[in-house]
């Protein structure tokens, strides 16, 4: 690691894909940093079976995407004498508990699991991530875009292989604004329009907006946007930045959302980014969500009709919006640390027709994201993947709108997350949380001697 962790390697803007997009983001668990490594132990101990957890599959439901996982497993375990075991963990437990934690500090982690780039310095810093570089070829890392590889890098070495990009937009029932009499030209566009058309939206058991109430790494990434409309950031030049106007508006338009009873205090299903579960179950008129909703709705919301738009700004902000994605990392103490290495390049690098067709299908058949590969791009391009509606617009007007979601680590992201709640839940005057949260990250700073903040 560096000893200066302010190095000048922002992640930053990103030129990417038609008119530009950042990079990246999503969710995980906040608490301390790793204090243990090692392999399952659900596998074998000769280093001939990898365990690989994830929130996918195989799954109860044997849906598209946990079919996806299976089928790459077997895939590679034909083919390889090191072979790959499955280990499902429902979303809620791996995106909102603390499992993977748990078994890092029982020297039980798995060999190969699923973070995000939010997460990304707990395990760095941890000593738990293995370098992937040496199994990358040059044209693997010329095919990602710009930006998706720097996320998951220190010191020019992957530690991380995204499989996705994953923006977030708002999405609105067009049955709900049909009964409130509202149209198209209702859609706002600013966050005091936001209020007053979801007070219109609002009635017996229907709420006119929602956003995330459930805290973790996941609602910080959907609040981001927020700041940065307002040019806000949580640290700049290697100082804290949070204690300001635009952390304080973004913070205040949350709580008025709760505050004047527009918005619930607890979403149903699986959360705020569930949209079947809330615009499609009619419980929300509009909701924030990425990108992934669209293939939920298309696969059991067939009869609501939605639309998305860009996330409404404050008064004289910019559009912004957080790209998401998941990616495969590797257990540097796992048993066997070199082959999955070996299996992450060739599930989600490999250059090849067959590599190629696998992304595709992750990204634009079993799920709908934006690739993060040139490749994979221009095969689903091929299709007409991004040719018309809501698909196309996320491509052509919500993601190049995005910037990378910030790797803080635990000790950043926990005083961000108290001040969203503090002021969402709990009515606390958002100057006081901001400051508050400031104060908290600023003395952590001081003495932080892990991986660069980006």
């Amino acid at each position: 690691m560096s000893a200066d962790p302010f190095l000048n390697r922002p992640i930053g803007r990103r030129s990417v894909l038609r008119g530009g997009l950042g990079a990246l983001a999503a969710s995980a668990f906040a608490g301390p940093l790793l204090t243990a490594c090692g392999g399952d132990s659900s596998g074998g101990g000769d280093g001939k079976e990898m365990s690989f957890w994830n929130f996918y599959g195989p799954a109860d439901d044997n849906g598209p995407q946990s079919k996806w996982f299976v089928s790459l497993a077997e895939q590679w375990n034909a083919n390889n004498d090191v072979k790959v075991e499955l280990r499902y963990i429902p979303g809620k437990e791996y995106l909102g508990g603390n499992v993977l934690q748990t078994a890092f500090q029982a020297g039980q982690g798995p060999d190969i699991f699923l973070i995000s780039p939010g997460d990304f310095l707990r395990y760095y810093n941890g000593g738990v991530l293995q370098d992937l570089s040496a199994q990358l070829s040059d044209q693997t890392k010329a095919d990602y875009l710009p930006g998706m590889l720097e996320a998951r890098s220190v010191d020019g070495k992957i530690y991380g292989l995204p499989m996705e990009i994953e923006p977030l937009a708002m999405y609105y029932s067009e049955a709900a604004f049909e009964k409130a009499g509202l149209s198209e030209a209702d859609l706002p566009k600013t966050w005091d329009q936001t209020l007053a058309v979801a007070q219109k939206l609002t009635g017996k058991n229907k709420y006119g907006v929602m956003f995330e109430t459930a805290p973790g790494y996941y609602q910080n990434f959907t609040w981001y946007p927020f700041l940065w409309q307002g040019d806000g950031a949580v640290i700049k030049d290697g100082k804290v930045a949070f204690d300001t106007p635009a952390a304080v508006q973004a913070l205040k338009f949350w709580q008025d959302t709760i505050q004047s009873k527009v918005a619930p205090r607890k979403a149903l299903g699986g959360g705020g980014g569930d949209v079947l579960a809330n615009l499609g179950a009619g419980a929300a008129a509009m909701q924030q969500s990425g990108i992934w909703a669209v293939s939920d709705m298309r696969a059991k919301g067939q009869k609501t009709k939605y639309g998305i738009i860009p996330h409404p700004t404050p008064e004289g902000g910019k559009q912004a919006t957080d790209l998401g994605g998941w990616a495969f990392v590797a257990n540097a103490k796992g048993k066997n640390p070199e082959a999955a290495a070996k299996f992450i390049a060739w599930a989600l690098g490999s250059t090849d027709a067959e590599g190629v067709e696998r992304g595709r299908q992750w990204n634009t058949v079993v799920k709908t994201n934006v690739p993060p590969r040139k490749s994979v791009q221009q095969a689903a391009d091929s299709q007409g993947a991004f040719a018309e509606g809501v698909l196309k617009k996320f491509v052509s007007e919500i993601a190049p709108t995005g910037q990378p979601e910030p790797r803080f680590p635990p000790e950043v992201y926990q005083p961000i997350a108290d001040a969203i709640q503090a002021c969402q839940l709990n009515a606390t005057d958002p100057g006081k949380a901001a400051a508050d949260a400031a104060e908290k990250i600023d003395t952590f700073l001081k003495t932080y001697q892990g991986a660069p903040i980006s």
